[in-house]
């Protein structure tokens, strides 16, 4: 690939990077995509065959810029508990900064269809909480509990994003969801 075909490729993921922050994940057409780019509506096609493939290339720029925040995030060290608890709060500010985003790193025909290794993007993220949640809790079964609480997360930032746990709970932060989540997967016995 020569220089400006690996230049345009980045344009037209930059372009749905920025597409997808203003508009959500439902903005993403390939159509749109080279509209705003300054390109033939085939041009795009060129260097993503399939629609699925430029979703792919946009969810990966998603989980690198998560797991950055996460890196910088854990880089301040800490006990595992604490790691467990900056991870999760960093996953959900990430979530609610960015909803297009976070949609579509998650949508299942994107991870299943294997394109540009995006689940394999995105399981050293989840490898990292089963590590830190194994030394939380050694007696437990650390992959279950990584999902259980993943599962919570993701349930909080959906949730929270839709305006539903503010009308059911009355809060205006997230952080006390956060923090019964936490003390729920991590055991009471040892949660701040």
């Amino acid at each position: 690939m020569s220089e400006s075909d690996t230049g345009l490729r980045a344009r037209l993921v930059d372009v749905g990077v920025e597409l997808v922050a203003a508009e959500g994940a439902q903005a993403l057409t390939l159509r749109e995509i080279a509209r705003r780019a300054g390109v033939s509506h085939g041009a795009p096609r060129r260097y993503f065959p399939t629609h699925l493939e430029l979703l792919s290339a946009i969810a990966r720029r998603g989980f690198a810029d998560l797991a950055g925040r996460v890196e910088a995030t854990l880089a301040a060290g800490g006990d595992p508990r604490t790691q467990v608890s900056e991870l999760s709060r960093a996953y959900l500010e990430f979530a609610l900064d960015n909803p297009g985003m976070y949609e579509l790193m998650f949508r299942h025909d994107l991870l299943e269809s294997g394109h540009l290794g995006l689940r394999e993007t995105s399981l050293p993220l989840f490898g990292l909480l089963v590590d830190l949640l194994g030394r939380v809790r050694p007696e437990a079964d650390a992959r279950r509990v990584a999902g259980a609480l993943w599962a919570n997360l993701h349930g909080i930032a959906q949730l929270w994003h839709w305006g539903s746990l503010q009308l059911a709970t009355g809060g205006e932060d997230f952080a006390p969801l956060l923090e019964a989540a936490l003390l729920a997967h991590l055991s009471p016995r040892e949660a701040r």
